[in-house]
């Protein structure tokens, strides 16, 4: 079984080609991204019509290079995976008709993947990792805590009330000066930096929900930042090392919190997962991998470039459905909101 995946939801391009080994599990091909970091820096974000113009300039590009790499043809592949959402609308739009019209020509079967269960599965791909087990998806437009199933059956245990925690990366970032993306620039400040310095709040710390929440902790950080200018680079790295510890110290808790509702709704967890753009994050990595291991689980993060968007994650996700049958008709439409996840 072979399949191209196709992930156009927000600044990257990309497409993929993945199949399984002779164990059954699966294997890549090819994974070709194509960032547009230096499209968006000027603007300081994200600009969705440029995102989407992007997109369509490079996308047939992409698609034929991955399956030149991956030594193979549409006509060889079994299905054609694409992300139908959720992002920015024009971006989904532009690889949604693309893999419907690949679908068409090359009588294949169409999978209109939820960009967030691609990521939810993508330790399947990378680890083998077996059901059910506790994910955290973090990113910069989501962050929930997930009891992830079955392929199609997932139980949200906690999400954000107000900014994900790549997005609050992200602010303070810009409230700092620092380039685009904010998220890494945070992160690599913080190494340098004193985590103590500034006594920053530690949001829903405590409480028995697994719900998080950052914009208390991101005003508290502008309110230092205000009374200390104009700042110092001693100023910003202390700056940044705080919030990122601050942070840790939320995940873990919440992490902790949602471990203990798991059992409720899915039984014993195989493992603690940490998938989307923020589990790229050093620190955040370490810290899950010792809580982890404090309870006697293991811990599974993906490779550093399957954190991020990618089309290998599509595919995978899209080779899963398949093998269900869970096949989609050339009426799939676009999302730019797709929960994927109930409440518990």
């Amino acid at each position: 079984m072979k399949i191209l995946g196709i992930e156009t939801t927000c600044d990257e391009t990309a497409a993929a080609v993945v199949t399984l080994d002779d164990g059954d599990r699966g294997r890549i091909l090819a994974n070709e991204i194509l960032s547009q970091i230096a499209e968006h820096a000027a603007y300081g974000g994200v600009v969705p019509e440029i995102a989407a113009r992007a997109h369509v300039e490079v996308l047939d590009r992409l698609i034929a290079r991955a399956l030149d790499r991956a030594g193979t043809t549409l006509s060889d592949l079994d299905g054609i995976a694409v992300a139908a959402g959720p992002g920015l609308i024009g971006g989904v739009l532009v690889g949604l008709v693309t893999a419907k019209t690949l679908a068409l020509v090359a009588r294949k079967p169409l999978l209109a993947v939820n960009h967030l269960e691609a990521h939810a599965l993508t330790p399947r791909l990378t680890d083998g990792l077996a059901f059910p087990y506790l994910l955290l998806l973090a990113s910069g437009g989501h962050t929930q805590l997930v009891a992830v199933k079955g392929v199609g059956d997932y139980v949200r245990l906690g999400t954000t009330i107000d900014d994900a925690i790549g997005e609050a990366f992200d602010k303070v970032a810009k409230l700092l000066g620092l380039a685009y993306p904010g998220g890494p620039e945070v992160e690599r400040l913080a190494e340098t930096g004193n985590p103590e310095r500034f006594a920053l709040p530690r949001p829903m710390l405590g409480r028995r929900e697994a719900d998080f929440s950052l914009s208390g902790l991101k005003t508290a950080l502008r309110i230092e930042a205000e009374r200390l200018a104009p700042l110092a680079s001693r100023d910003v790295a202390d700056l940044c090392a705080s919030f990122q510890a601050a942070v840790v110290d939320v995940v873990v808790d919440r992490v902790r919190v949602a471990l203990r509702g798991f059992g409720a709704v899915a039984g014993h967890p195989t493992a603690l997962v940490v998938a989307g753009g923020v589990a790229a994050n050093g620190a955040i990595r370490r810290a899950l991998a010792a809580q982890a291991g404090e309870v006697g689980l293991s811990f599974v993060a993906p490779p550093l470039p399957l954190c991020g968007d990618n089309g290998a994650m599509i595919a995978w996700a899209g080779l899963e459905r398949l093998r269900l049958g869970l096949v989609d008709d050339l009426t799939a439409p676009a999302r730019a909101r797709w929960p994927f996840a109930k409440a518990s």
